[in-house]
């Protein structure tokens, strides 16, 4: 039988490697990490608004900034500081206006803040449909007659069943989510519905289906329908054990790349807070670019984040545009 010094030889019996004997493991510096890509913002097209913070009445086991009833790490933001955020948009010559959260119609601003953004321009409103009564369809019609631009919704909606949905949003969210979405089709909306893929990628084609035959069933057969990977951060990380090592954006990764893929190229967030890289990007310090517009777009986009993977291999995630073959175009 071997005896333990055999296996574990003490400095006495033999010399030290020269690299322990120079020091220990945790006494040497790590090897530098090379420096992550960064992107320049090209021109602000899109300018996102985290309207109501990190606020939502739903707690969505997917969700990948963590927003709940309780999570008021970022606060609603003021139709006052929204406008303040507009006037600055003319000058740096945006062309469409996002808001998401947080649940977005959670802010008791959120018509007035739309009526001043559709005097701009388009303007679209990430929801989950839940808080979506009759009067307020109503006026989000009338809003959009009045605009000479779009107002568009997106619902998310994380499947085709009420089991597969409510696992995931919680007991209820899909009937109700459905009859908002309803009163939106009612009232001339057509939304984007969006989902994030939790199954196999084969099976999208079978999922698409199911999805035209359930909103064909609300009245809506010009369904519009976007699939979105997911990311995994937040609570998802939770459920999928979030990236691997090896899923960063490298420089030679973007060697070639075409940037203007990405939505940190032409894209900012306003928040409570400050101005960020991106909607996705919230819980990153490191993606705060300044406290206002004329300090953000002059910083370029780090792309250090494993989230920017995703955004890297899938292209325009949160914007209005199709994600690669994952959307019913």
């Amino acid at each position: 039988m071997a005896s333990v010094c055999d296996f574990y030889p003490t400095p006495v019996s033999r010399p030290l490697p020269v690299a322990l004997a120079e020091g220990s493991p945790a006494e040497r510096p790590a090897p530098a990490e090379p420096p992550s890509p960064t992107v320049p913002l090209t021109s602000l097209d899109d300018l996102w608004f985290q309207v109501s913070g990190t606020v939502c009445n739903l707690r969505c086991s997917h969700c990948f900034i963590s927003c709940s009833p309780e999570n008021d790490s970022f606060w609603f933001l003021s139709r006052e500081q929204v406008r303040e955020a507009l006037a600055d948009s003319v000058e740096h010559g945006v062309k469409e206006y996002y808001f998401t959260g947080g649940e977005p119609f959670m802010n008791r601003d959120i018509l007035g803040i739309l009526a001043d953004t559709l005097a701009l321009g388009p303007a679209t409103v990430l929801t989950n449909a839940t808080v979506l009564p009759g009067r307020r369809v109503e006026a989000l019609a009338e809003l959009a007659a009045a605009s000479p631009y779009t107002l568009e919704l997106r619902v998310s909606l994380d499947g085709t069943t009420r089991e597969t949905n409510d696992d995931i949003r919680g007991e209820g969210a899909f009937r109700r989510a459905l009859d908002g979405m309803e009163r939106l089709v009612a009232a001339g909306f057509l939304p984007i519905v969006t989902c994030m893929r939790s199954w196999p990628e084969e099976d999208t084609p079978r999922v698409l289906a199911d999805f035209r035959e359930l909103l064909a069933g609300i009245g809506y057969d010009r369904a519009r329908i976007k699939i979105l990977p997911p990311l995994q951060m937040g609570q998802e990380a939770e459920r999928t054990g979030g990236y691997r090592p090896y899923e960063r954006v490298t420089r030679a990764m973007m060697e070639g790349f075409d940037a203007d893929q990405l939505l940190c190229s032409r894209s900012r967030l306003v928040t409570a807070r400050g101005v960020w890289t991106c909607p996705i990007l919230l819980d990153t310090a490191s993606a705060r670019l300044g406290d206002g517009l004329d300090e953000a777009v002059e910083a370029p986009a780090v792309l250090s984040e494993p989230a920017c993977w995703t955004c890297y291999r899938s292209g325009a995630i949160c914007s209005n545009l199709p994600v690669g073959t994952e959307t019913d175009r």
